[in-house]
């Protein structure tokens, strides 16, 4: 194997033998084949639509199966190769429609048989381009489209879709295939246009998202339990949440959310069900040590599962992409199983209660709910209020270094408003930074899912102040960990942003001159310590 794209990558290089996250050799082989399987996929959809043919279902496995490969997402190699098949068959069969006939690549790509290891030095990121420089752009546009995908699986989910948004993900994943020569600024043209295709696929998603559960308000959560059953949610999708809550309605099991499922208590279809109970945990690199506590059922939805540990293994169940080999996967909607756990399980108890966190946090501070409020935003940077807006978030992970963003959010001035979405806010968001006119200094925008508000509010101050967004007094400070965080990241690229702060390390998969360009066009700056960022930001 061959794997660097998350930040914890083996020795900032990459995982050769096991990955750090857990994943096996033959593991992260057939996730390569289904990549590869979804370039050769790919060429026929391209050629397909240039005779008019879309199929809408081939469009939707094509991004579920990319979704797959994403970190932390799916460890079941049966599931996968359930998936990979699925991939060539609807190439073999949308090529007989089109007409397409290939005789090598990935084209013509046939999986081997499921104990045959397969050749990453052949078809994994590695052969990409014998030229670095290439390679690594050729690495970014494929992280950022494992992104694109899951956030338009995502949407999908909910009833929104777009076929040029398919029709662009195919494109990315067929160059360096399609025959067409490519010097370096055509590779960072596809990789700017991928950041394109994510702030569409993030729109689709936040249209979904309120078109489904309305548009999220102000809410506190309560971080400690309630008395009774208990059933964890983990990962991203808020229709499995809200069919698990209707699902246990009336049963007397409290639902509590864990890691980035936080933000669904401020919607209003959401938060309506009385047993919605609270947020338990904090984020996902944390399970090993909070899980093995709860005494209640477990479901992940999407990413980011970890092994787990004997002493929970038996209360865990998947859905949707999400795998582990011996974990309970359950089909989306069909949570019988998860519920009979929890009432087999003790639940939490009125000692618990007692003992438990009594804290609160705010969420719901999407775009609708700040631009709600932007008259009061504004009027308070005019008066000297507000002197900056600093958002600060991303993914978090266990890699040491990322106390910094902690340090950061409480080295800011009180006169500082700071922004915050994703699981990145776990490193600081229970913390109570006080007021400006009322404002809240923390406001949580929600999921990594939930970046379209974050844009859309900056869009929006700048249209106020009649400048732009690099006008604004607004700095990003992001922490990366996996695919999605690429996405996001080429999309503000995409939208012009310059002088973000990255960390808590850079990419293992750009090289020191792709670096250079993007040091040289969008100022993007590696964080250093959070006294010493401060000050060259406020100066």
């Amino acid at each position: 194997m061959f794997c660097n794209q998350c930040e914890q990558t083996a020795k900032g290089v990459a995982c050769t033998t096991m990955g750090v996250c857990g994943k096996e050799n033959e593991t992260a082989g057939i996730q390569d084949m289904i990549v590869y399987a979804l370039r050769g996929l790919s060429l026929v959809a391209l050629a397909g639509r240039e005779k008019g043919i879309i199929d809408p279902a081939t469009d939707r496995l094509a991004v579920k199966a990319l979704f797959a490969t994403l970190t932390n997402v799916n460890f079941d190699n049966a599931a996968l190769h359930a998936i990979l098949a699925d991939v060539v068959a609807a190439r073999v069969a949308l090529a007989m429609r089109v007409g397409y006939v290939a005789t090598t690549g990935p084209a013509a790509f046939v999986a081997p048989a499921q104990d045959v290891a397969p050749n990453a030095a052949t078809i994994g990121t590695a052969a990409l381009a014998s030229n670095a420089d290439i390679n690594s752009l050729m690495q970014i546009l494929l992280y950022g489209l494992k992104g694109v995908a899951a956030y338009a699986d995502h949407a999908a989910i909910l009833g929104k879709e777009d076929p040029e948004l398919y029709a662009q993900v195919y494109q990315g994943l067929a160059a360096g295939f399609d025959g067409v020569e490519r010097g370096l600024n055509d590779w960072v043209g596809a990789v700017l246009a991928c950041g394109h295709a994510n702030i569409r696929a993030m729109e689709l998603l936040d249209g979904g998202n309120t078109g489904s559960f309305g548009n999220p308000v102000p809410t506190e959560v309560a971080l400690g339990p309630v008395a009774g059953k208990a059933i964890l949610v983990s990962g991203h999708d808020l229709k499995d949440l809200h069919d698990l809550l209707v699902q246990t309605e009336g049963t007397g099991v409290q639902v509590y959310t864990h890691g980035e499922m936080l933000p669904a208590h401020g919607y209003p279809e959401l938060k309506k069900f009385s047993h919605l109970a609270g947020h338990y945990g904090t984020a996902w690199q944390n399970q090993h040590k909070e899980f093995p506590l709860l005494p209640g059922a477990i479901l992940f939805t999407t990413n980011c599962i970890q092994r787990p540990a004997e002493s929970y293994a038996k209360n865990v169940f998947t859905t949707g992409l999400v795998g582990w080999p011996g974990v309970t996967h359950v089909k989306n909607g069909e949570f019988g199983a998860v519920i009979a756990r929890a009432k087999e399980l003790p639940g939490f108890t009125e000692a618990d209660v007692a003992a438990g966190n009594k804290k609160k946090v705010l969420t719901g501070f999407g775009h609708n709910a700040v631009l709600g409020v932007a008259d009061k935003v504004i009027e308070g940077v005019k008066a000297g209020a507000i002197r900056h807006f600093f958002l600060v978030g991303g993914c978090d992970g266990a890699k040491p270094g990322r106390n910094y963003y902690t340090e950061f959010v409480e080295q800011a001035p009180k006169d500082t408003v700071i922004l915050t979405l994703a699981c990145g806010k776990f490193r600081f968001f229970d913390k109570d930074l006080g007021t400006i006119g009322g404002i809240p200094r923390l406001l949580d925008v929600g999921q990594c899912n939930d970046a379209y508000s974050a844009v859309k509010i900056a869009l929006a101050l700048a249209d106020a102040f009649k400048c732009g967004v690099n006008d604004l007094p607004l700095t990003l400070v992001l922490s990366w960990y996996e695919q999605k965080a690429v996405a996001i990241l080429l999309s503000l690229f995409a939208l012009g942003v310059k002088n973000i702060h990255l960390g808590p390390s850079l990419p293992a998969f750009i090289t020191p001159n792709v670096l250079q360009v993007l040091v040289d066009t969008f100022a993007i700056k590696p964080v250093t310590t959070a006294e010493a960022d401060l000050k060259a930001i406020l100066g």
